[in-house]
């Protein structure tokens, strides 16, 4: 049986309580100033291309990560989103090669969603 979303994810949480995204994590090694001119380039490029594709939720509703309204809300690819998906590919190879663990969960109910479109939803985990 497949589940209907995705998230990859830091098995680990942060200091906040929260497990970082693949996307947060790759941010945070960028800002450590650690990736390499190639790395740098892929993550300029394909983050440039995800925020010409896919919505950033909080543009829509300003609410949806508010953390009094939404506790922990997280966002999780939608199986469907295979043309959104795939290119996590390169971002999960960044990782490995910085030694930063990531992992895929996935669920049918991953919480109470908060935000939803063509390849996402935003939803606070449940309790």
């Amino acid at each position: 049986m497949t589940s209907r979303y995705l998230r990859y994810q830091s098995p680990t949480r942060n200091r906040r309580g929260f497990f970082p995204g693949v996307f947060g994590l790759v941010n945070g090694l960028a800002t450590a100033g650690v990736l390499t001119a190639e790395q740098a380039e892929f993550r300029r490029v394909h983050n440039a291309w995800y925020e010409a594709t896919v919505t950033d939720p909080s543009t829509v509703d300003a609410t949806v990560y508010d953390r009094a309204l939404n506790p922990g809300a997280a966002a999780w690819f939608k199986e469907s989103a295979t043309d959104v998906i795939h290119r996590v590919d390169g971002y999960l190879a960044i990782l490995a090669a910085h030694g930063v663990p990531c992992v895929l969960v996935r669920s049918n109910d991953p919480g109470r969603v908060v935000y939803e479109d063509e390849h996402q939803v935003v939803v606070v985990p449940h309790p």
